[in-house]
């Protein structure tokens, strides 16, 4: 199926590893333009650099996303290239602490999660918005979390700013649906990567006396489908979710997940 995304400029943030990467990939080889932004402009242009091997153009600007004058200038530099941006994917966000109850959880710690992946998203749509609405065109697709759906004990401020997401990404397709524009939200579950077993197995491993191979092994006898989700099946909802096969669809959560979060 042709997702009809070629040409599209998509501008997406925390592209240099991981989920971002493979965000950043899976549009690019649908032949979309690219702008992709974060603090680490290293890290990030061996993306870009892949994404040109496609054959599509991909800039690189520098920007943290929790600083709304920062988030603007990278904006304006993105429509002096471009000229429009018709599609924001927010992936950039952190995962805050893990295994630690809510109570045991610094000032500090829930504010700086929270900015990140709350104020952030904020942020950038809140920058590509106006241009959106003034062609009548666009998509906004925000990563969040199924902890935001759920919720899940040791992870309180991830879960806060997750389900704080839901709530900005619900108000803006209500908002910005009567001018064209569709806001959704995927919600991943746990996904194979680095922070996923370093992070997340490591720290269950460690509580249970149990290896990381068989800490992942029980994260995935919690899904339906007995598997961990990867970077791609994220990847590949932004993909649906960008393109005007889901015209019709706006202000959802959609997990990607396996069957955890709604089953």
């Amino acid at each position: 199926m042709d997702l009809a995304l070629k040409d599209k400029v998509v501008l997406i943030t925390g592209p240099a590893k991981g989920m971002g990467r493979a965000v950043s990939l899976a549009f690019a080889k649908e032949g979309a333009k690219l702008v992709l932004t974060g603090r680490d402009t290293a890290a990030i242009e061996p993306v870009a650099e892949e994404a040109r091997t496609l054959g599509v153009d991909a800039i690189v600007l520098a920007c943290d996303i929790t600083k709304d004058t920062q988030v603007a200038t990278m904006a304006r530099h993105a429509l002096e290239h471009f000229g429009h941006i018709d599609v924001l994917v927010n992936v950039a966000g952190g995962s805050g602490t893990v295994g630690k109850p809510g109570w045991e959880n610094t000032q500090a710690e829930f504010e700086e999660i929270v900015q990140l992946n709350m104020t952030g998203c904020f942020n950038t749509m809140q920058a590509v918005l106006p241009g959106m609405i003034e062609r009548r065109s666009g998509k906004v697709v925000n990563v969040g979390g199924t902890f935001g759906m759920r919720g899940r004990a040791g992870r309180m401020a991830y879960s806060a700013s997750k389900w704080g997401l839901r709530g900005i990404t619900k108000s803006f397709a209500l908002e910005a649906g009567p001018h064209g524009i569709n806001v959704n939200c995927v919600a991943p579950g746990m996904v194979d990567g680095p922070r996923f077993r370093d992070k997340v197995c490591a720290t269950m491993a460690k509580q249970h006396g149990i290896s990381i191979e068989e800490a992942m092994q029980r994260h995935a006898e919690d899904y339906a489908l007995r598997r961990v989700s990867t970077d791609e099946d994220v990847a590949n909802a932004c993909l649906f979710l960008a393109s005007d096969v889901s015209r019709q669809i706006t202000g959802v959560d959609l997990p990607v997940d396996g069957g955890w979060a709604m089953l």
